[in-house]
């Protein structure tokens, strides 16, 4: 998130993500939920308003809560325990994270059961080599186990991408445009790893020195997403502009 970026153009970026979540099929229903932090004094976030599903999200149905997760403005909506759950420990102790991102995919879902994670079998998956993180499955995340905030924060750590084993995944973003850039080929790295494993022939790896080479190449990219993002509000425009109402 940049100090230039308004309430409405976060909202605007923020609908577009769910928008685009749906659109890419990694929704779970109503049940997962993704979130930014607003400009200003004290922690205050948009969510998305429990009940509705993401193709029907738009910028002005997106909720403010404070780091208690109380709403900030009137609704006749509720706000998923969970998702307060998640969102207000990463939001409250991670400056860089302005946008958290959490999803119940199939393919991120199966890899979360895998205690091997996300295998470097591809130049995408690659991507994301040494750089995910664990947190062991817990049970449902509500507001009657808020101490497992501190250890989701802790097994996070510094890192912007963390499988919930037997849960899903989560990615952070200084903007929406970064998260969502890091949950999209997430998944593809889940989905590319079952589709290697279901072939049933051995699998091949890179040398670590490859590896390091094109996880560095990925590292250093000074685009993080944005030209992707771009293009993708331009299709949203095209074909929904409603999101942004």
């Amino acid at each position: 998130m940049t100090t230039q970026q308004t309430e409405q153009e976060l909202r605007e970026d923020l609908a577009a993500a769910y928008r685009l979540i749906a659109h890419f099929d990694m929704t779970d229903m109503v049940y997962t939920h993704l979130s930014v932090r607003l400009p200003g004094d004290g922690h205050r976030y948009l969510v998305n308003p429990y009940g509705l599903l993401f193709e029907e999200i738009t910028a002005s149905s997106l909720v403010v809560v404070d780091a208690d997760g109380v709403p900030q403005q009137k609704t006749s909506w509720n706000i998923n325990p969970a998702g307060f759950v998640i969102h207000s420990a990463v939001h409250a102790n991670r400056p860089d994270a302005a946008c958290v991102m959490h999803t119940h995919t199939l393919a991120g879902m199966v890899i979360a059961a895998q205690d091997q994670g996300i295998l470097p079998l591809n130049q995408i998956n690659i991507e994301f080599y040494g750089a995910v993180a664990f947190h062991a499955y817990e049970g449902i995340a509500a507001d009657d186990n808020l101490s497992e905030r501190e250890r989701l924060v802790r097994d996070l750590g510094t890192r912007n991408a963390i499988i919930l084993q037997n849960h899903g995944l989560l990615t952070v973003g200084s903007t929406v445009a970064q998260a969502f850039y890091r949950m999209y080929y997430m998944e593809q790295a889940c989905k590319i790893q079952i589709a290697a494993q279901s072939t049933g022939v051995p699998l091949h790896i890179p040398s670590e020195e490859k590896m390091l080479r094109a996880k560095n190449q990925f590292d250093t990219d000074p685009d993080q997403g944005q030209m992707i993002w771009k293009a993708l509000r331009r299709k949203l425009d095209r074909e929904q502009p409603d999101y942004k109402s």
